[in-house]
């Protein structure tokens, strides 16, 4: 069986997806990445599977680009003949659900949200969203699909717009988190400052201006504790935060800015609480590892964060857009040990009990395998049709 995974960056696939191509692998699969170019293509290949490189632009909309993209991928699929394609984020989902479907292909959609432009109230979100809608609409039909969600929030907006019909919705919550890679560790602090972490893509949407707002509060409060933020800027997303601007933050010495850290694993045992104020996930990576390495976890009560944070059993849930909750919740977590240790057990048990990447690969495989029924029970009335 020959999988294709498409997605709009290769950084995804090879942080969010390698594992579940190794695990289809000794499954007997075949799978192929395809994305846009980047230096991760590379790694992909590193790690034994086969990947391609499709020019694509995030944020273009000259429709003789995007026709040119949509040419590439159909002789990319004509050309592979995947036994079905799995795509990743709203633009892939449309672009190679429109081919496959052309094609016959089955295919699985993986949507973390409805992105920014549901989310935007800027005069240009709110005009692309009824092509967008219907676009949705033709590449969600059909009867060998299948749409994968990460939270119930996300079920109840796609219902709502009627992109899909709810029979053909599968709820897997996140990508799963290896338990084994990430486990609880004990740090020697020996005198040094409480470290909190935020750790995503450098957005404005991720809630990293209140973040900061709350760092800059507690520092001026005087408290022993070191803000650390995570990640780079993600240039094909409007909401990205400009490079001029981190400069700004570590030069102000509010937060420390560590970049891009490619080993999550080895920066967790670092840290004492994770922290992410975002406005809406699907269920974020960052806040499933740091509850495998038995961290405190802090987060806005918003679809996906709460899929992982319970409010006072492994967490603190705050509302969205509100650096004074933030401050407060991050200043109680710092000076009481004692809920530190059992918000953090609590976090750990959490994981191994509903978010271990092998719970979640075996729910993938069964929405595979439920449309390999499908595709069969097709072939077999189109063969009695022409027999």
């Amino acid at each position: 069986m020959k999988i294709l995974f498409f997605a709009n960056t290769d950084w995804y696939l090879y942080n969010f997806r390698l594992p579940l191509a190794r695990f289809l692998h000794e499954q007997g699969c075949d799978v192929l990445f395809v994305s846009p170019p980047g230096e991760y293509g590379e790694r992909l290949r590193a790690a034994g599977f086969r990947w391609e490189s499709l020019p694509m632009e995030r944020r273009s909309l000259n429709p003789l680009r995007e026709l040119a993209v949509l040419h590439r991928l159909r002789r990319i699929y004509t050309r592979e003949r995947p036994y079905l394609v799995h795509h990743f984020t709203i633009k892939c989902v449309v672009y190679g659900s429109l081919v496959a479907r052309w094609l016959s292909i089955p295919r699985v959609n993986a949507v973390t949200g409805l992105g920014h432009v549901f989310t935007s109230q800027s005069l240009k979100a709110r005009a692309l969203r009824p092509p967008v809608c219907g676009l949705l609409r033709l590449a969600l039909g059909g009867c060998a699909t299948r749409l994968i969600l990460q939270n119930p929030d996300d079920r109840t907006a796609f219902q709502q717009q009627r992109l899909t019909i709810p029979e053909h919705i599968r709820l897997i919550r996140g990508s799963g988190v290896d338990i084994v890679r990430f486990r609880p560790t004990e740090r020697a602090k020996t005198g040094e400052p409480l470290r909190l972490l935020l750790a995503s893509r450098l957005l404005w949407e991720k809630g990293i201006g209140e973040y900061v707002e709350a760092a800059r509060r507690l520092k001026a409060h005087g408290m022993n504790v070191e803000c650390w933020l995570a990640g780079s800027p993600d240039p094909g997303n409007p909401a990205s935060i400009d490079v001029a601007r981190l400069v700004d933050w570590r030069d102000e010495g509010v937060v420390r800015v560590l970049g891009q850290v490619d080993d999550m694993a080895a920066l967790l045992p670092q840290v004492d609480v994770m922290v992410l104020p975002s406005y809406g996930e699907g269920v974020p990576r960052s806040l499933l590892e740091a509850a495998a390495c038995g961290l405190p976890l802090i987060a806005t009560d918003v679809p996906g964060c709460r899929e992982v944070v319970r409010n006072g059993l492994n967490g603190i849930l705050i509302p969205p857009r509100n650096p004074e909750a933030l401050t407060e919740a991050m200043s109680r977590l710092a000076e009481d040990d004692g809920l530190r240790r059992r918000f953090g057990e609590a976090s750990r048990r959490l994981a191994v009990e509903e978010f271990a990447q092998e719970t979640v690969f075996a729910q993938t495989l069964a929405v595979y395998r439920e449309l390999a029924r499908v595709r069969a029970r097709v072939r077999g009335q189109a063969s009695r049709l022409t027999s």
